[in-house]
Parts: C-alpha cells; structure tokens; sequence
C-alpha cells in the first residue's frame, strides 16, 4: 500500500511545477541575447513584464538548436530565440498566410525581421496546411495558441497543426506554449471573443497528438485578473494572467 501511494506521489511529481527559484539560472547564450543592444528599444522595454530570459531557459534554448517562432507577431521572440540558437543554430519565423492576408502589417514584420538575422528564416505558409521543416528541436508559441481556434478556422484546425508540430519535431523535441489564460470551464469557446483559452483545454488538445507535458511554470500567473475581460480591453491589457507550458514529444 506505501509503495502504491509512492508510486501514485512520484506520478503526480512526473509534471513539475516550476517556482520561481528556479529561473535564477539563465545560460549565457539567452542572457546575451536580451541584452543585445541591437534589439529595438520598444522591445527591451518590455522585458520587464514579459520575463523572456527566464521563458526561454524553461524553453531549453540552446545553440545550435533549430527553432519554429510559431506565429511570431512582431519578431520579439523571433529577435531573441536568433540570438540564443546563434549562428550554428536556426530560427524559422512562422507567420500564417491567413494572418497575413487579415493584415498586410504581419507580412511586413515577417520580411523585415527576418531579413535583419542571418539565421532566420521566413515561412508563410497557410494553417490549413502547415507544413514545417523537420527534424526541429522545439516549437515555441506566445499567446497565438488561441488563435487556432478562432471563428474563421475549421474545428479541426489545432489538431492538424498540433499534428504536424509533433510531426516536425525531432525525438524528444519540445513545444512550449505561453497563452492567456480563460476561467475554467471556458475550453476554447471564449477564444475568438476574449483571446484566451483554459489552460485545461491546451493540455487536452496537444497531448491527444501524441506529446507529453513534463512541465508548466507558474511565472507569468496572475490572480487579480478576472478572465472576463478582452486581452486588448486597455483595463487588463499587459496584465493577464497566463499560462506557461512544456510537452515533449516521445524519444
């Protein structure tokens, strides 16, 4: 009976929890990254609140490492990730044809930020169809993943991209996914009209394609926010509270 409760204790531990301790020890390779002076200033200026050092060390960025920005919006993760993979290592700017067509500004953020590092490399390619390099070493995604499940996009659009991430992901690859967090019991029926997803469904979703979560951290969590608001409403706008998660796909 002890040894079953052990088992049943050890099973629970298998999924940590990351504290905040924990995020004291960012490599080298991802602190030179934020501190590259060559990033815009209006970048730098959010670091504070948005904590990319301590996501990417969760992340594992390593050099050398081949990377999917996925959805990379304006390139301040797509900057940063360049930086930390390095010269020997490779950043795919994912940016979603559909998105470009809503808004001619993401197509010009995908040209522009890619172009400005030399081991970036711009994908445009549909959702619908979403087919990514192989052999990748993670796929990390920033308050996007609700995005999958806006009103234009079929039902099964996140399990098809959920597929071929798990696809393109090498044995033992990562996908981290940071989004903003909707109350419980919302799933993704909130996702269109307040830009948010129950952290509950996320987990549902990616590991019914096969990965595993090993761990979510708590860094970016935020009891005061309410969930019932729009992540643009200007009243909680830069304040959400958000979810951050790590599944492995199968060695």
């Amino acid at each position: 009976m002890i040894r079953k409760s052990m088992a049943s204790a050890l099973a629970v531990l298998a999924v940590c929890t990351v504290s905040g301790a924990a995020f004291a020890q960012v490599p080298a390779n991802i602190t030179a990254a934020v501190a590259n002076p060559a990033r815009p200033a209006e970048d730098s200026a959010r670091d504070a609140a948005r904590h990319p050092g301590e996501i990417l060390a969760f992340a594992d960025v390593k050099p050398g490492a081949s990377v999917v920005d996925f959805i990379m919006g304006g390139g301040y993760f797509t900057r940063i990730l360049s930086g930390a993979v390095g010269s020997t290592g490779t950043v795919y700017a994912y940016q979603p044809a559909e998105f470009i067509q809503f808004s001619a500004k993401y197509g010009e953020n995908l040209k522009t930020v890619s172009a400005a590092l030399p081991n970036a490399k711009p994908l445009d390619g549909s959702l619908l169809a979403l087919d990514l390099p192989d052999g990748l070493d993670l796929v990390f995604t920033v308050q996007n993943y609700h995005d999958l499940h806006l009103k234009p996009f079929p039902a099964a659009t996140a399990a098809g991209v959920n597929a071929e991430i798990f696809k393109s992901l090498k044995p033992g690859g990562l996908f981290v996914i940071v989004d903003h967090a909707a109350a419980a019991g919302a799933g993704t029926t909130v996702a269109h009209d307040l830009h948010r997803i129950e952290v509950a469904a996320v987990k549902a979703e990616v590991e019914a394609a096969g990965f595993k979560l090993e761990a979510e951290s708590p860094l970016l969590r935020d009891a005061t926010d309410p969930h019932t608001a729009s992540v643009f409403d200007p009243a909680i706008r830069g304040k959400t509270d958000q979810f951050i998660l790590k599944f492995r796909k199968p060695k």
